[in-house]
């Protein structure tokens, strides 16, 4: 899902978008590797196998009651379609609790960040998991120290959270043909697909209910990972949960659609206004999809739509009218990062445009800066989700940190048909018109300047209406791209994710 230290001299929409891959550059070459050890060697095939599987009793305490489950970690080996060689070992963590009487299966919900190279820490300790790690305002020295956690969906479904080949302990097993086919969009999803089958088969979990959830990229990838399971695995599933997702890169990125600029336009001013909810921004939000769009299209050489942007844009962004005026109308997220601030001491968070960090060269623009919510939560998250697993759940990994992170693993990408090519909208379509049964929710955060929740909403918008009109529920909550880090944002996505699983 995300990734550490942001260029801020790339393009702009570099700065933020590596969360989702977005702005990956090529991988590094044999010299690049000589030149960069640490990257090279994250990169490099493991020589030790990872632990075999480990079952452990836990309990956590919910709501005053205790809630007893067992926690399974292991590795599914990951084989050459061809050679039938092992190319990885992908970790993952099982949470089950035995069934009430008379029900033979809980449902199942199949959990990946994204990234690409992004462990799935960020929604196991920070929203869904049975132990969690306060984020709100976490820095690197956070002590990783996890306590139970109240809005688990553990209390309504099982939990199989899956690290993909280079994130959390997994790794690739084999040299350049597994890093070829596995660190690309098809190989991704059709290795997700078949691992989900794998563990379903395994776990003798055919009959129950199943669940994909996905965070950012992994809300890109859980609708084709829904198609590749119904069309190439035989395996249906009975809903999708996106968690700031990113369906159509077209509509988040490049500076040449004003439609990028229109749908960030509302999360900037949320950003401002602190908005606590959707309905404080249906002014924004009109104004973006009707007279702001009009206004840009007829150009800066229209004097009288520049100066109705440069009014209207600068009182919903607060941001100086000369700025607006030079930018056109257009506010980019680096625009918001530098200039929100008229002192020049802090820069604003890409992932939260409330969030504030302070500059370390005050009064200037960096080259290069730390994300002051991205990369202050990496390492204590990291930190505890290697604790846990060593420790309370007694699965022995080797000495080898938990990857929550990898960088390289973006940078490595394959994009295939290119970034901005890259849709999964028409998957999603396709999955609803196959199975009239599968139901979809959609969260997103109201100041996430990265995956803007009111481009999403244009899209669902745009969607037509296949089957039942309630089948795509929308929640939109304070806070950024990991709104979840709010108590109150994350106890919404836990009782919007519930009605979903439990067809309330």
């Amino acid at each position: 899902m995300l990734t550490s230290h942001i260029a801020m001299a790339r393009d702009a929409l570099a700065l933020g978008a590596l969360i989702l891959g977005l702005a990956a550059p090529a991988g590094l070459s044999f010299a690049e590797e000589a030149a960069h050890p640490v990257e090279a060697a994250r990169a490099a095939p493991a020589t030790n196998k990872l632990p075999g599987v480990s079952t452990t009793d836990q309990s956590i305490e919910i709501g005053g009651r205790v809630l007893h489950f067992k926690a399974t970690l292991g590795a599914l080996p990951v084989k050459d379609p061809h050679s039938g060689d092992v190319q990885a070992e992908v970790a993952y963590r099982a949470y089950s609790v035995e069934p009430e009487a008379g029900r033979a299966c809980r449902p199942v919900a199949f959990i990946f960040n994204g990234g690409p190279g992004s462990g799935s820490a960020w929604l196991d300790l920070g929203a869904l998991g049975p132990w969690r790690l306060p984020l709100a305002g976490a820095v690197p020295s956070t002590p990783p120290l996890v306590q139970d956690n109240q809005e688990s969906w553990l209390d309504f479904a099982d939990l199989v959270f899956i690290d993909p080949p280079g994130t959390g302990f997994s790794r690739l097993a084999s040299g350049e043909a597994a890093r070829k086919r596995l660190w690309a969009v098809d190989g991704d999803i059709d290795m997700l697909a078949r691992l989900i089958r794998q563990w379903t088969q395994q776990a003798k979990k055919l009959d129950c209910p199943k669940y994909l959830v996905g965070e950012s990229y992994g809300g890109f990838r859980a609708p084709k990972v829904a198609r590749a399971l119904q069309e190439q695995e035989n395996i249906g599933v009975d809903g999708l949960i996106l968690i700031s997702p990113v369906l159509d890169f077209s509509w988040i990125e490049g500076r040449n659609s004003p439609l990028v600029e229109a749908a960030r336009l509302p999360s900037l001013a949320a950003s401002h206004a602190a908005a606590k909810d959707r309905a404080a921004l249906a002014g924004a939000e009109n104004y973006a999809r009707g007279e702001y769009l009009a206004d840009v299209l007829r150009g800066p050489r229209d004097a009288a739509a520049l100066e109705r942007l440069t009014e209207k844009v600068s009182k919903l962004t607060g941001l100086p009218a000369e700025k607006v005026r030079r930018l056109n109308g257009r506010i980019g997220m680096e625009d918001w990062a530098y200039e929100s601030d008229p002192s020049g001491k802090t820069l604003a968070s890409l992932y939260d445009g409330q969030a504030r960090g302070a500059s370390a060269e005050p009064g200037r623009k960096p080259g290069e800066w730390s994300d002051p919510v991205l990369d202050a939560a990496r390492a204590p998250l990291a930190s505890a989700m290697a604790s846990l697993t060593i420790g309370r759940l007694k699965w022995p990994v080797e000495d080898a940190p938990y990857e929550i992170l990898n960088d390289h693993v973006s940078q490595s990408w394959d994009w295939q048909r290119g970034r901005r090519g890259q849709e999964a909208t028409s998957d999603l379509r396709r999955a609803l018109a196959l199975d009239p049964r599968v139901k979809v929710l959609v969260a997103q955060g109201l100041y996430d300047l990265v995956t803007p929740y009111f481009a999403m909403v244009l899209q669902l918008d745009l969607l037509p209406t296949i089957g039942a009109p309630d089948r795509i529920a929308f929640l939109a909550e304070p806070g950024g791209h990991m709104f979840y880090a709010q108590d109150a944002s994350r106890a919404a996505l836990r009782d919007a994710a519930r009605k979903l699983i439990k067809g309330e």
